[in-house]
């Protein structure tokens, strides 16, 4: 292959995982304040899959839409919202990061990972990538791990609390039921009947069968409730908190932003629409977590990037379990 080009997957149009197409494309060249990474892994989360088929919540369809594109992607538009790698060259301006540096990062609304190569900014959200995580498994935190830990810090996490997570065999709520546990809690997690021994194996005191049983009808109560999926009962949630508890919404609608903030402002209670922000020193507390074996990456399958539309048409079965990874480079 030609130096100056790079295999990506770029995105066509909106629509099924057939719009995803491996074409040969214009490698990347970094900027003084930017760094070439030649990425070994990234993922394919159900993010993704939403915006591929751009499927998203009233609130965000229009803004993203015009940042992706209005009628069809913008050309050239790469999908992938995180990855691993190495840096493979810098800019004149750079100081934070060499040449042969292993990192882990988020792309952030510049997607991109669905490739060789990407430039990011010395300054984006990224840190070295942990000692004993392989390329694989370190694709998996930016996305994940900052997430959760978002998502735990806004309800305050305290030893000792109950804490119930809703949709906990994903890719962020694998890193929740971890970190919380970590943060000294109780933790619940609710998912489908096939998922429940992987998450006692990762942690959880208690597992909920969705499919089987509603968390809001046997009578417990919760410190904290976060739903990662946006599929619990608005209502029936808030009535299943303590006294000064806090539901979590991670994939909030507009009506629940609405009836949070009443809630917020009538009750003891909080309703928190929690839309993430990453920050580089979150990304090196999660390093910093894995490197002292606290929390771990769960993978359930890994594809080659020539199969990312077989990896989507997976993922959006519903069954994945923790994180579906892309190896991009295996011979390194």
């Amino acid at each position: 292959m030609n130096s100056n080009k790079m295999k990506a997957i770029v995105w066509t149009k909106y629509g099924s995982p057939d719009v995803l197409q491996l074409k040969e494309v214009d490698k990347p060249t970094p900027k003084d304040n930017e760094v070439l990474i030649r990425i070994y892994a990234t993922t394919v989360s159900a993010g993704d899959c939403e915006l591929r088929r751009f499927q998203l919540p009233l609130l965000f369809w229009l803004p993203v839409r015009i940042i992706m594109g209005i009628r069809k992607p913008k050309k050239g538009r790469i999908l992938g919202q995180e990855l691993s790698g190495e840096i493979e060259s810098v800019g004149k301006a750079v100081t934070q990061f060499k040449v042969g540096d292993q990192v882990v990062a988020p792309t952030t609304m510049k997607f991109g990972g669905y490739a060789e190569y990407i430039c990011l900014q010395s300054t984006h959200v990224m840190t070295t990538k942990p000692v004993n995580m392989s390329f694989e498994e370190a694709a998996t935190i930016p996305t994940g791990g900052l997430n959760a830990l978002y998502f735990l810090r806004k309800g305050n996490i305290q030893s000792g609390q109950k804490v119930l997570i809703y949709g906990a065999a994903g890719s962020i709520g694998t890193y929740a039921v971890q970190i919380a546990k970590y943060f000294g809690a109780e933790v619940t997690g609710v998912d489908s009947t096939g998922k429940l021994d992987m998450l006692r194996a990762i942690g959880a005191n208690h597992v909920i069968d969705y499919t089987r049983e509603d968390f809001t009808k046997n009578g417990k109560t919760y410190d904290v409730i976060i739903d990662i999926v946006g599929k619990s009962s608005f209502s029936r949630s808030v009535k299943s908190l303590k006294q000064y508890g806090a539901y979590i919404l991670g994939n909030p609608s507009l009506s629940s932003m609405i009836r949070g903030s009443w809630i917020s402002m009538t009750t003891g209670k909080s309703v928190i629409n929690a839309l993430a922000s990453y920050k580089t020193e979150d990304l090196i507390y999660l390093k910093e977590l894995i490197d002292a074996r606290r929390i771990k990456s769960v993978i359930d399958k890994r594809y080659p990037l020539e199969q990312i539309p077989d990896a989507h048409r997976y993922v959006e079965k519903g069954y994945k379990m923790g994180n579906v990874v892309i190896t991009i480079e295996e011979n390194r």
